[in-house]
């Protein structure tokens, strides 16, 4: 989720969801050590459960970066060795980490002796031609050595050449089985499934199996999903917030932002798929759309936007 969870875009999901955990963008150990680190790694403490995602190969760094984050009050901090990007392939990190096993350990071992939050990794169930379940397993098992205890596992290998980020988000065939064996060969081990999933029901099937799911992008185009996550999944009592509700709390955010200089636009972008599937939210979008980036756009862009769903329940 590369440029999108952000502060902001993790502010409003927590207002749908009070119990689902969070996920940064990933950052690279280089932005966190030699960039705006407060910038990277500032969050509101209405955000919390959220675990940090690092991008990087170099043990020292990563023990750097992770010092730093423990100066916020992140719940975990997880290793990215999924991401296929160039940009990521050439900082020798993301995907490519899952060819070498023991430096991925390596780095773990190095992030566990820095802090004391949990470390944990997200990885493919195979990279290029590397995609055997043997392959698999020997790589779990050599980062599991380290202590290790949670694995997010994306379900479709990484083709590092021929196919753009999202191809490898959509081409490579998903192969749900092979993680659910996973756990059956590491029962041990907290293994918790990502791909392809865009409902709460799928996730119900999968927690038969396995002891987690993580849905992105699905929750980022149609976030008023997460909205029965905490009923659903965590068995809260709490009352359902309704779209209204949840874009009245955002208001009140965006208005204290934009008193501190913040962008309107920085903010709305991530927003547009509040209403998805309901009367007006095209109509919405586009308001957004056409309005936010201007350089007077204020709070009444949002206003006007939400006249646009006038009538909308839930």
């Amino acid at each position: 989720m590369l440029d999108w969870t952000d502060r902001h875009c993790r502010f409003f999901m927590r207002l749908i969801s009070q119990h689902a955990i969070l996920y940064t963008e990933m950052i690279t150990t280089g932005a966190i050590i030699h960039g705006d680190t407060h910038r990277h790694l500032q969050m509101d403490a209405f955000e919390h459960p959220v675990a940090l995602q690092l991008g990087g190969s170099n043990p020292g760094d990563l023990a750097k970066a992770c010092v730093l984050a423990s100066q916020y009050d992140y719940a975990e901090i997880n290793l990215n060795c999924g991401c296929p990007s160039d940009r990521v392939q050439n900082g020798m990190f993301g995907a490519v980490m899952m060819k070498n096993a023991q430096v991925t350990a390596d780095c773990i071992a190095a992030m566990q002796d820095a802090v004391d939050l949990p470390i944990t990794v997200k990885h493919r169930i195979g990279v290029d031609d590397f995609d055997s379940y043997e392959f698999l397993c020997e790589f779990v098992d050599t980062v599991a050595k380290t202590g290790c205890e949670t694995f997010l596992v994306h379900a479709r290998k990484a083709w590092l050449k021929g196919l753009s980020p999202k191809q490898n988000r959509e081409v490579p065939e998903l192969n749900y089985d092979r993680v659910y064996q996973l756990k059956k060969d590491f029962p041990h081990l907290e293994i918790i499934i990502n791909g392809g999933i865009t409902t709460l029901e799928q996730s119900s099937e999968h927690l038969k199996h396995l002891d987690g799911v993580m849905i992105g992008r699905e929750a980022y185009t149609n976030p008023y999903l997460l909205a029965s996550v905490d009923q659903f999944i965590y068995g809260s009592d709490n009352p359902l917030k309704t779209r209204e509700k949840v874009a009245e709390e955002f208001l009140k955010y965006v208005d204290n932002e934009l008193s501190k200089g913040t962008k309107l636009s920085a903010m709305t972008r991530h927003i547009l798929g509040l209403f998805h599937g309901m009367p007006g939210a095209r109509q919405y979008r586009r308001h957004i759309s056409e309005n936010a980036h201007k350089p007077s756009a204020g709070i009444e862009v949002l206003t006007s936007a939400l006249e646009k769903t006038s009538g909308v329940k839930g």
